[in-house]
């Protein structure tokens, strides 16, 4: 799905700002014509979650309405008119003028709506959302399934079977935009690299028509060109870029592609990206940019903010890549569903390498065959929908197509009370996975974010990397470092034997509250974390397997109620919330910028 642009043949008109809200608790509000207008709505703010912009809105998972006036501009006159609605979560039904347009199942991506004939010129028109966030067993991720959420021995609440808060809400913008009757509907573009030069395949589907066009890239060394003849409304060209200038993260260079529709000298439409030549894959133990081993620094993130929750904020991705680049990380986890377009474009103009996550954490094998394929099919949705928005950025080296996915209740394994058998139902589950996302992108690595477990699990011998997620020190073995240590050794040199893939340890980390301090160092102290995280360092850096080490987490985030995450806080946090550092950053930067 191609961003929405704005140039000389595209338009774009953004409706973030202030929206009519109302709560729909009783589920009147369909039946009652909400979609037409709202009476005594609130005021909110869009994009951004519900759940912190009022008093009485904190817990609520249910449905609500977003209703705002627009004009469609004169000049945009016999030109396709969409609605495209970044993120919304989960579930989401749309109206214009009081039609329905369509809806959209699951949170995270994008969906757009094609409403040309729905909209209105010379006076306002009404676009209505409903927009519900139940925390159901058969979605991705699932909840409500009556094991008292992510800590079952203790409870937690909003019951959800993962450990971050479940915002819901239009978290990303809401974008009217119009295109020419043929247009380009999307573009595909895929890199190679042959001696010194740069090999850029693009793909090129038309929408409304069959004209012809021309893609040109330009950058370092001038400008190529080839021309596009289409046949069943696609198109392909080869260009070759002399001494290339590759995509890394020491020098993310981007070059300008263009792809034009013409009729004689007239463009018709024309739709620009950024292109980063690079490749990526494994060799032996080792994760391979541009034929060059790269180790993996960074960390597990979250989309989270005070006030705005999981909604867009710009500025936020700014300073959180401006502290990734002060602390020398090259890498991050987009933990755990994807992140933001906005966030992904930075990633390609700061040169961060992207593990791209789908929203498929806390799944579940012990609940029955109907809600397993119930949930399996909107993985599959995800998986699609992810590729085609993430497919031509750079800066995304590996989809990760579920994070920790058990059989026993999350908590179990996490908290090393023990560890979580293999069901049987996951096999064929993951082998559908990973069948469709390398038929739709054969040139990243996969993954799946791994959790701890007896034995030998058929399905994680399919991933390129193994990311495993390890909290010895904390959860287990808490408080004994110099122990912890020793097993966390001896249990990585198992899984290398096992699998023979390069390990990346993408989850380790403890709880630090700022400003707590210890001597000896104990838990929850910030000394406590310094020597955690120096440990797994130190280990890392003695085994010739590990490819990489994403700390968890970048900075503390806001999770549900219950007693183990005190303030609803997961403090694992190498900065606060606010994104002031611990002193863990500092020991971080000290080792990843020498």
């Amino acid at each position: 799905m191609l961003y929405p642009q704005q140039n000389d043949t595209r338009n774009t008109l953004d409706l973030s700002g202030f929206w009519d809200f109302k709560l729909d608790p009783e589920e009147v509000g369909e039946g009652e014509g909400w979609h037409n207008g709202l009476d005594a709505p609130r005021t909110i703010a869009v994009p951004a979650s519900w759940n912190e912009q009022f008093q009485d809105t904190r817990d609520y998972m249910d449905v609500v309405w977003y209703v705002r006036e627009f004009y469609v501009p004169q000049g945009w006159a016999g030109q396709r008119i969409s609605l495209r609605v970044g993120s919304a979560n989960y579930a989401a039904k749309v109206w214009i003028n009081g039609e329905f347009a369509g809806e959209h199942y699951g949170g995270h991506l994008p969906f757009a709506l094609e409403v040309t004939d729905q909209v209105v010129w010379g006076r306002p028109n009404t676009v209505a959302i409903q927009v519900e966030n139940k925390l159901t067993p058969t979605r991705v991720p699932p909840g409500n399934m009556g094991k008292g959420g992510m800590f079952s021995m203790m409870g937690s609440h909003p019951d959800a079977n993962f450990d971050f808060f479940p915002y819901g809400g239009l978290h990303r913008p809401v974008v009217l935009y119009a295109v020419p009757q043929a247009h380009v509907e999307d573009v595909t573009v895929v890199t190679e690299i042959e001696g010194a030069n740069g090999i850029v395949k693009v793909h090129v589907v038309q929408a409304g028509g069959d004209l012809p066009g021309i893609v040109t890239l330009t950058g370092q060394g001038g400008v190529v060109q080839a021309g596009l003849t289409f046949s069943g409304g696609s198109a392909q060209a080869v260009l070759t870029v002399s001494d290339a200038r590759l995509w890394c993260p020491e020098d993310p260079y981007l070059y300008k592609l263009e792809v034009a529709l013409t009729l004689g000298t007239q463009v018709i439409d024309r739709y620009t990206l950024d292109v980063g030549i690079r490749t990526i894959a494994v060799q032996g133990n080792r994760v391979v940019l541009n034929g060059k081993p790269v180790f993996l620094t960074g960390f597990g993130k979250h989309e989270d903010f005070p006030v705005h929750g999981r909604g867009l904020n710009m500025p936020l991705i700014v300073k959180d890549n401006a502290l990734l680049k002060w602390i020398g990380a090259n890498s991050y986890r987009t933990s755990h569903y994807p992140y933001s377009e906005e966030a992904m474009r930075m990633a390609d103009r700061e040169g961060i390498l992207i593990v791209d996550e789908t929203p498929a954490v806390g799944l579940s094998f012990a609940d029955g065959e109907e809600n397993i394929q119930a949930r399996l099919a909107q993985c599959k949705q995800q998986v699609r929908e992810l590729v085609a928005r993430d497919k031509n950025h750079p800066s995304v080296i590996m989809w990760s197509l579920a994070n920790e996915p058990l059989l026993a209740p999350l908590g179990a394994a996490t908290m090393g009370t023990g560890r979580a058998e293999p069901s049987p139902a996951a096999a064929p589950f993951f082998g559908e996975l990973f069948d469709l996302v390398r038929g739709l992108d054969p040139t990243r690595l996969v993954t799946v974010e791994a959790p701890m477990a007896r034995g030998y699990v058929d399905w994680l011998s399919k991933v390129d990397v193994m990311c495993v997620h390890r909290y010895t020190g904390w959860y287990r073995l808490g408080g004994q470092l110099e122990r912890a240590l020793e097993h966390l050794e001896s249990d990585l040199d198992g899984v290398y034997e096992m699998y023979g893939k390069p390990i990346a340890i993408t989850e380790f980390g403890a709880d630090t509250i700022a400003g707590m301090h210890s001597d000896p160092a104990e838990m929850y102290s910030e000394e406590y974390q310094v020597e955690y995280l120096r440990g797994y360092l130190d280990l890392a850096a003695r085994k010739e397997y590990i490819a990489g080490l994403h700390v968890w987490n970048f900075a503390d985030f806001k999770t549900g109620q219950s007693l183990v995450r005190v303030g609803m806080l997961n403090r694992k946090g190498v900065f606060t919330r606010d994104r002031r550092p611990k002193m863990a950053a500092h020991l971080l930067r000290e080792r990843w910028t020498k």
